[in-house]
């Protein structure tokens, strides 16, 4: 079998940066009466593209199938709805958007950021590929079209609704096999003066994080900044600004503004924070392919440690339960074998998820007040990301004596409310 072509170059993909078996989709929650029935595995095979250094999973699953129903909403995290709310204010400041302005989303999920954009005034349109997630948005009052992205569309909705002063497509860019066609198509919706605003997970911080739970059937790429300049210069696009931020575990914010805009006034950018973050890049190791070797240890080391901690409690009779059931859970999950013998059940806000299983693993997922009639020894955070918001959420844990978990960026056991 030869092996697969990097999405951005072409270049066969022979060089392995982390494999963690076989998994399934990590948003197919069965139901009951599916359990018992089979299941379809793929592998989890990352590779590093040996010419442009796109660090990527291989399209095993096609992107439709992913997403057709989708089971993750935005708004049910608190503080990812704030986050958004801080990206429009700062938006608006940053480009004087005004009720005249245009602004589009890609991925735009049930409106959880577009929203903000409604409440001041301002046009918009959100795109987002999953039918059942954006007839939530709808309901809102977010204007949203049912479209994955790509060139022709990018072009057929700036025909209809005219070119955006703002593009927005955050944590999205990983989740597109044709990356090319769909950074084509960012810059199809643009307006000649207009700024693209994309959020990716940064492959630097989940290397020194050991941030292994971000890979899954639906990321497909593990971008860099060096990476997603490369991209989007592909489409056309240069970025002209990035802001690190703390979300997912360290993510990047990066502006992007055509190509042509620079040409007419180089004064737009690059900006010398894209300078500093392409040279930590460097002196991490990422802009050689040899810098990206080592992080299958860091995540056996992870592994290793969950499983230590699980078998332990099961010996001395305490019982574990899980709060949350993020699709990125079950990577960890899957990878580890951890099953309802170690973990009796996990809880989560989404009623989407309740009297499901998680894939592969079958931990039955139950609402939130289960927690409190159960009253665990262990909570173990799937979603550690927003560790301090759920900490504080489950701080009467400790009126039972109970203990909160996370088992990444490694393994901690801490007071819940901290």
């Amino acid at each position: 079998m030869s092996a697969p072509a990097c999405r951005l170059c072409g270049t066969p993909l022979t060089r392995t940066f982390v494999d963690l078996g076989m998994s399934p989709p990590c948003e197919t929650y069965p139901t009951a009466d599916a359990i018992d029935g089979a299941e379809t595995f793929y592998p989890l095979h990352v590779r590093v593209c040996e010419s442009c250094l796109l660090v990527q999973l291989p399209a095993y699953i096609p992107a439709e199938e992913i997403f057709d129903d989708y089971a993750y909403f935005s708004s049910y995290s608190d503080s990812w709805v704030a986050h958004a709310r801080k990206f429009v204010d700062a938006a608006v400041e940053r480009l004087a958007l005004t009720p005249e302005s245009f602004v589009v989303e890609v991925a735009s999920n049930d409106g959880y950021l577009l929203q903000h954009v409604v409440e001041r005034g301002i046009r918009c349109l959100g795109i987002e590929p999953a039918a059942n997630v954006a007839e939530a948005a709808r309901r809102t009052g977010v204007p949203t079209v049912v479209e994955f992205l790509g060139e022709d569309t990018g072009s057929g909705i700036a025909a209809e609704h005219g070119p955006a002063d703002l593009v927005v497509a955050n944590n999205v860019l990983a989740h597109v096999p044709d990356i090319v066609d769909f950074a084509k198509g960012l810059r199809a919706l643009l307006a000649d003066g207009g700024r693209v605003s994309i959020e990716i997970p940064h492959l630097l911080r989940l290397i020194q994080g050991n941030e292994y739970d971000t890979i899954y059937h639906e990321h497909f790429s593990y971008l860099s900044l060096l990476t997603t300049q490369r991209v989007l210069a592909a489409a056309g696009l240069v970025v002209v600004d990035v802001e690190e931020l703390p979300s997912h575990g360290g993510s990047l914010r990066t502006w992007s503004a055509p190509a042509e805009a620079l040409d007419a006034d180089p004064t737009l950018g690059p900006s010398p924070a894209v300078a500093e973050v392409l040279a930590q890049e460097r002196a991490a190791g990422l802009h050689t392919v040899e810098g990206h070797a080592g992080f299958a240890d860091q995540v056996a080391a992870v592994r290793d440690d969950a499983l230590r901690f699980l078998l332990d409690a099961r010996r001395a009779g305490k019982r574990v339960v899980a709060y949350g059931a993020p699709g990125k859970g079950n990577t960890l999950l899957n990878h580890c074998g951890i099953r309802a013998d170690l973990v009796e059940f996990a809880v989560d806000r989404n009623p989407y998820k309740h009297g499901r299983y998680t894939p592969g693993t079958h931990i039955p997922i139950r609402p939130p007040e289960a927690l409190d009639a159960a009253r665990p020894d262990h909570v173990v955070i799937m979603p550690w990301n927003l560790r301090r918001e759920i900490s504080v959420q489950l701080a009467h844990v400790a009126d039972w004596g109970g203990s909160l978990v996370t088992f990444l960026p490694t393994f901690e056991e801490f007071e819940p409310g901290t």
